[in-house]
């Protein structure tokens, strides 16, 4: 058993000192990539993969092997999705320009998008990756509100800018986050309290120790479904009471949509949304464009205004006409195939499966999720601490049988579920019924 708490990118990293016994090609391959990409080489598994196509919810290696990706939520709608495909493939070879000139594919696509949200939050700026929308949420949080200070969560993932990355414990190996950071547990009961009253007194608590510092608050800062922490979803509504006692205090609210968003949590579009707040900013990437890199932010025209008045803004590459093309195609295929709906009903039944198996394994721990995002905790039957190696050994295992899935939460002990949203209930069975025959062997 292990305890230890991980770094994000080692919940399910290749040790690159450790290819004996691969095949001569394969340990080629690994050293030419850290010959070349050196220390910020991260390669998944205890033997890495290479892949060559994938599509819909399954992906192939070189050697013509098929896996299940239950994983990979950059892809949302499937890997290689025809009309993605064709809309990205047709608009490149019209045009493909930076963000100066007037776009009809631009705008469709920017109102499209700007529909899917309450009526407030009515401007978008388009970015080109996530951690891009974070930081300029973070910029905008601090010009609106004269504040420096941001809350987040105890395993948090926001991005990889210099600024973001500091409100990204998760991703910090040898220090603490900056000094403008307050950090909380991840959302559950305790102390006697409900989800709701705990993390808004973990919230209220933060607030007055930056303001204990002179530092103030600029926004809470959370990704609406906590994946990183190990995902926590229920109870649906429990959002409400902290961002009331954020706002009080003069912060905003930015909910981080990267990983729940378009349509994952099956309550709706965004994660935002099963908790019945409106966000003051909304950060969008990965998904958005279904693998082509786009990112975005949504907010209040007031708020982008006075950012603007403030700071010269311009995204050379962000909201080009091909990433434009790319979205809109997501959110077509979105509609068209019912993808919410099915995350909600393949979710519902897939986390009842997994809950079924909990009740015959003692080292499951709990099960936790909405829609198409589930996270499923491995624990010590004998005293309940979270049991990291269980989860490595399940992680391998699992892709030794054809099934990629990876690891979340502060010791790493989760397994992180999120497959492309094409998903099915026989993919489900697939996943479920290996990792039983897995766990009765352990």
């Amino acid at each position: 058993m292990s305890t230890a708490t991980k770094e994000i990118l080692d919940l399910n990293r290749f040790d690159a000192s450790r290819t004996e016994g691969f095949p001569p090609d394969l340990a080629e391959r690994v050293s030419r990539r850290q010959a070349a990409f050196g220390a910020s080489s991260v390669l998944f598994y205890e033997q890495p993969i290479e892949m060559v196509r994938a599509r819909g919810a399954y992906m192939y290696d070189v050697n013509g092997r098929k896996y299940l990706d239950v994983y990979n939520n950059v892809p949302s709608v499937g890997h290689c999705h025809p009309k993605v495909v064709e809309a990205v493939a047709r608009q490149v070879g019209e045009l493909n320009i930076h963000t100066r000139y007037l776009n009809r594919v631009v705008e469709a696509y920017s109102e499209k998008l700007l529909s899917t949200f309450p009526a407030g939050l009515s401007n978008v700026v388009m970015t080109c990756t996530g951690s891009e929308s974070n930081d300029l949420a973070m910029r905008i949080a601090r010009i609106a509100t004269g504040a420096e200070g941001f809350i987040v969560t105890e395993a948090a993932y926001h991005g990889n800018t210099a600024l973001v990355t500091e409100i990204s414990p998760s991703s910090l190996r040898k220090r603490k986050p900056a000094p403008f950071v307050a950090i909380i547990p991840a959302p559950t009961a305790r102390d006697g309290m409900s989800v709701e009253e705990s993390f808004a007194a973990s919230v209220a608590g933060a607030i007055s120790d930056l303001n204990s510092r002179g530092i103030g608050l600029a926004a809470l800062i959370i990704d609406t479904i906590f994946s990183s922490d190990g995902i926590y979803a229920d109870p649906a509504g429990f959002l409400k009471a902290a961002t009331d006692v954020v706002h009080r205090a003069g912060g905003l609210l930015i909910a981080d949509e990267v990983q729940p968003g378009f349509g994952r949590t099956g309550g709706g579009l965004w994660g935002f949304e099963r908790h019945g707040v409106t966000p003051d900013i909304v950060t969008m990437g990965k998904p958005m464009g279904n693998g082509f890199p786009m990112g975005g932010v949504v907010t209040r025209p007031e708020l982008l205004k006075t950012f603007c008045e403030e700071t010269g803004y311009f995204n050379t590459f962000g909201g080009n006409p091909v990433a434009a093309a790319a979205g809109h195609a997501v959110l077509k295929v979105i509609e068209e195939e019912e993808l919410v709906a099915r995350a909600n009903t393949v979710g519902a039944y897939f986390r009842q499966s997994l809950t079924d198996l909990w009740a015959t394994h003692a080292e499951i721990g709990e099960v936790r999720g909405a829609g198409l995002f589930i996270g499923l905790d491995f624990v010590d039957p004998e005293n309940g601490a979270p049991d990291t190696a269980l989860a490595t050994h399940a992680i391998n295992q699992l892709k030794q049988n054809g099934i990629l899935i990876g690891a979340a939460g502060k010791y790493g002990a989760t397994l992180k579920i999120r497959p492309p949203l094409c998903f099915s209930v026989e993919d489900a069975d697939l996943f479920t019924g290996t990792l039983d025959s897995i766990l009765k062997l352990h």
